[in-house]
This record gives structure tokens, C-alpha cells and sequence, in this order.
């Protein structure tokens, strides 16, 4: 690596730590030309799919549309922003464990839903009303028996006294 003061193509790695949050490697580097010290940080470079909208156009996939989605549906909701984070930290790794090239929008909408589902019964609800465009009550109606069905067959069953 070339080094940014004198241009000397000559550097010597002198430390290597990872970063706090173990997403990057930083690195102190020693010029051999002029002695001075400066710092390279290393990250891994990944590409998402492109995201394939219902009207055919491709769009680049963006973390800061999909926050807003969130942010949106969890809006006035007891929900910290960690796990709003870890959220689309799963959505993320489900984006690039498909290996595709290009994705629907549609399977990423599910993806919210199910995240939404795991924060938020409300936010959830507000979502797929949007995202599957509720045409009328009754729709609401079915995706809160949907809802609660699912609850009660996971709640655990008491016993009554022997």
C-alpha cells in the first residue's frame, strides 16, 4: 500500500486489531520512506441483490428503505432500536444467504412481516395492511384470528388439579 503522505509504495503493517464491533480489521502502517504512521481499516465488501419491484423495474437494495419500513410499522411502539437493528441484521443475512443476483420485493416484504411478527403484533398488523393492501375489515378481522390462533396453539396447556 502506497503510503498517503510521501507516496513511498513501501508500508509495513505495524498492528492489526478488529474493531469494536468485529465488522472491520484496523491496521497501523509504517511508511519505510518517510517514517510516518497512518491507518487502513479492512472490511469485507458484499453485494446485495438487486430487488425486483411488482412493476419489473430493479432497484438497488436499500438498508435505509427498509429501516424506514420498520420505523414506520413500529411507530409509537414499545420496540428499542437494537432490536429494530438485529431485525434488519436478519433480514440482511437472509438477502445474502439466497445467492441470488436479483430478488422480488415480495420475499423481502415477507421477510418484514415475519420480523414484525416476532417485535410487534401491532406493527405487524399495520404492515400487512399496507403491504397485502387490506381492502376492508374483514381482512383485518381474519389476520387477527390468524393471529390469535397462532397464540393460542403456542401457549403452554395447563393442567388442572389431581
Amino acid at each position: 500500500m502506497k503510503c498517503p503522505f510521501c507516496q513511498h509504495p513501501d508500508t509495513q503493517v505495524v498492528e492489526t486489531r478488529e474493531v469494536e464491533d468485529g465488522t472491520a480489521l484496523r491496521r497501523r502502517r509504517r511508511c519505510a520512506g518517510c517514517d510516518k504512521r497512518f491507518t487502513t481499516y479492512e472490511r469485507a465488501e458484499v453485494s446485495f441483490p438487486a430487488v425486483v419491484k411488482k412493476d419489473g423495474r430493479r432497484v438497488d437494495y436499500s438498508r435505509d428503505k427498509l429501516l424506514a419500513s420498520l420505523t414506520l410499522a413500529l411507530r409509537k411502539r414499545p420496540v428499542g432500536a437494537d432490536a429494530v437493528d438485529a431485525a434488519i441484521g436478519r433480514i440482511e443475512e437472509s438477502l445474502l444467504q439466497t445467492g441470488a443476483r436479483e430478488l422480488d420485493s415480495a420475499q423481502i416484504g415477507e421477510w418484514v412481516m415475519h420480523e414484525l411478527k416476532r417485535l410487534d403484533d401491532v406493527a405487524y398488523v399495520r404492515f400487512a395492511s399496507v403491504y397485502r393492501s387490506f381492502k376492508d375489515p374483514a381482512q383485518f378481522v381474519q389476520i387477527l384470528e390468524e393471529m390469535t390462533l397462532a397464540r393460542s396453539s403456542r401457549a403452554p396447556r395447563r393442567r388442572g388439579k389431581t
